[in-house]
Formats: structure tokens, sequence, C-alpha cells
């Protein structure tokens, strides 16, 4: 439909790994040294140990990603609308605490069952299912995102049952804005 999506976990990772995240990468080897190889490459699952389950480090680590993939986000934003696109989507999980939600004028958000985000989250991420567990316990309840998005969809479904009703409710976002 010609927009642009922001994948925030992707946009982070890239962050990492480019010239365009060098004061990202200094905070968090400077905040997490342990968390990082010799080579200076980011080890996720050391850095998951060392905040999922405490919330004072968790926190830290939020303050910095937040600051700088939120930048980054916004710079994509600036450059896209320059660009004349008219849809421009974030998705994030912290989409509110990241305060990356007032850029938006639809939120929506996705949800599916605990068991089976962990199997999903072990799946894709290779982790052990306390390891998932504990990821999914950093998260917010369910309600948070019933009552902060405007709309909700349910991923319990097949991939295709849950393409279709994105394809609806973009259908249903586009002509809301269509002038």
């Amino acid at each position: 439909r010609g927009g642009h999506i922001v994948d925030c976990d992707a946009l982070y990772y890239a962050l990492l790994a480019s010239e365009e995240g060098a004061a990202l990468r200094q905070e968090l080897q400077t905040a997490f040294p342990g968390a990082f190889g010799a080579d200076g490459s980011l080890r996720r699952k050391a850095l998951g140990q060392l905040v999922f389950g405490d919330k004072a480090r968790m926190a830290q680590l939020n303050e910095i990603v937040f600051f700088h993939v939120g930048n980054a986000v916004r710079a994509r934003l600036v450059r896209e609308r320059a660009a004349g696109r008219r849809l421009f989507a974030i998705d994030a999980i912290n989409l509110f605490e990241s305060g990356l939600a007032a850029l938006c004028d639809t939120t929506v958000g996705v949800l599916a069952g605990r068991e089976t985000r962990i199997a999903r989250i072990m799946a894709r991420d290779h982790l052990s299912e306390q390891a998932a567990r504990a990821r999914i316990d950093a998260q917010k309840p369910d309600e948070f995102y019933r009552t902060g998005c405007q709309v909700l969809l349910t991923n319990d479904t097949s991939l295709e049952a849950f393409r279709d009703a994105s394809r609806r409710l973009l259908n249903d976002i586009t002509k809301e804005e269509t002038p």
C-alpha cells in the first residue's frame, strides 16, 4: 500500500551493527559490559540474563534503548513523510512506554495467549521454556494493551486468518484517513 513499517526490534539490532547506532552501543557497553563479546557484539542471552527479573536493570536498559531507538524512529518518520508516504507504522512492544505512541493516529494491540507466546518465543529465539517465560513475565499484562490500544487483534489462529484480519483492519484505517 506504499506505506513504511518500522520494526523497532529490527531497528534496534540494525543500530547496534551500524555507525548510526554508535552512541547506543557505547551506552549499552558501559551499562552492561557483560552482555558484549570480546569482538564488541551483543550477546542477547547474556543481556537477557542481566535484565529479565531485575526491574532496575530492565528500566536502565529501556531508558537507553527508548532514547536511541525513539530518535531513529522519528528520523525515519520525517524521511518517509518527506518522500510523500501516507502510511507509517511502528511495530513496538513498548510503544506506550517509549513515548512512540504519541506519533500514532491509531494504536493496534496484537494479543495471543500466554502459552502461544511462550512457544513462539522459544521457536523464534531458540530459548528454553524458563527463559521464554521470563520474557513474558517482564511484559505488561494483556489488560494494559486492552485499555491502552484503540484496536485489538488476536493472533491465536492461523497465520492466514491473522493476515486476513490485519488486511481488513488496514482497509478500515485507510478509509478513515482518505480525504
